[in-house]
């Protein structure tokens, strides 16, 4: 039976929906053919095998209960594995070899390339984007850059460091001004839409650049792309499943992080309400931006559909949720994927790997 490592938790803002997620993907794993080796990460960063009940982790409780164990991935590539400690670290730690790990992180430290090149050194597969199509993703500025060499359409956005914050601020006005409001101040580095502000005026700007550098060191300020929403569920490598387009409707404000999780002023219309002819092509386009920036295994492409039929990439996420709520499994749901099908053809993807 092939041991699959499934990490959750983690020590970014995303926390709380990792866990959801993960409980989502053990819930649907084939456990006649693959044995999942749950692998918590606490808040501070620690790591641990867990081997209890998956209800403590939607819960989070599991890091208090007995069958916790810390835990370490092995550099050793002959082993292309992990070491357990069951009895203390005063006793010799256990050996489990892996067939593939899957990682349900969500933010910094999970779709960044960090834990993805933890587990290359390792010679573990990856199930998911490798190292360096996970980091480039992250890159809202990089990303943006290879997506436009493959010829399709990005806001335009300016990068800004800190110190310009500082000595700069009649170009940064300038900079405002030319990409024109209503627009967006967006930390470069941070998942799942912190930090992000819609910024109607000048007099607003600084504000929302403070509040975007309290997440990276780099922020870009984009132009608004007048419009809505659309996104693509996509699995595979060389031959891609991609499932029905979705569309988000606003009636205020955007879609941040608390949208997502309360649909408060929104509403998500899987399929999306636009023509076959028009869907298509926003799946042509999600499919070339998956291959431009390296994309294996899954990922959603986000992008922009605007009233005159213009499609602008937004972002790419690495590592989509998975709870039954998630817009990546209903995309695939709405093609007649269920959740089932789509977790044990992600595993299927990184055992062939090995």
């Amino acid at each position: 039976m092939k041991k699959i490592a499934i990490l959750f938790g983690g020590s970014s803002s995303e926390y709380e929906v990792s866990l959801q997620s993960a409980y989502g993907v053990i819930q649907n794993i084939n456990k006649s053919v693959y044995e999942p080796i749950l692998i918590g990460i606490d808040k501070g960063g620690r790591w641990f095998v867990y081997e209890g009940d998956a209800e403590k982790i939607i819960n989070d409780t599991w890091h208090k209960e007995e069958k916790v164990y810390p835990t370490l991935v092995s550099t050793d590539k002959k082993l292309q594995g992990i070491y357990v400690w069951k009895h203390g670290f005063d006793k010799p730690a256990k050996e489990i070899k892996l067939d593939a790990a899957l990682p349900v992180l969500h933010g910094k430290n999970g779709e960044d390339g960090t834990v993805q090149g933890v587990f290359a050194l390792a010679g573990i597969p990856i199930i998911g984007c490798n190292t360096l199509s996970s980091a480039v993703c992250m890159d809202k500025d990089m990303a943006h850059r290879v997506v436009k060499e493959a010829g399709v359409n990005v806001p335009e956005a300016k990068l800004l460091t800190y110190a310009m914050l500082e000595k700069d601020k009649e170009e940064v006005l300038r900079y405002g001004e030319e990409l024109g409001y209503p627009l967006f101040v967006k930390p470069l580095r941070a998942g799942s839409s912190f930090g992000i502000t819609k910024v109607e005026k000048s007099e607003m700007l600084f504000e929302a650049l403070t509040f975007a550098f309290s997440y990276d060191n780099l922020v870009v300020i984009e132009r608004m792309i007048e419009g809505f929403e659309v996104g693509c569920a996509i699995m595979g490598r060389e031959e891609l499943i991609v499932g029905e387009v979705d569309e988000i409707e606003l009636s205020e404000g955007f879609f941040d992080f608390t949208e997502k999780y309360t649909l408060k002023s929104s509403k998500i219309h899987v399929p999306a309400r636009i023509s076959k002819e028009d869907a298509d092509r926003i799946k042509d386009t999600a499919k070339k931006i998956y291959r431009a920036l390296g994309c294996e295994c899954f990922a959603r492409v986000d992008m922009f559909y605007t009233p005159d039929g213009s499609i602008y990439f937004n972002e790419v996420n690495t590592i989509p949720g998975f709870t039954e709520h998630s817009r990546f499994p209903n995309m695939m749901k709405a093609s007649g994927i269920s959740m089932k099908e789509v977790v044990n053809h992600l595993i299927e993807l990184g055992v062939s790997q090995s």
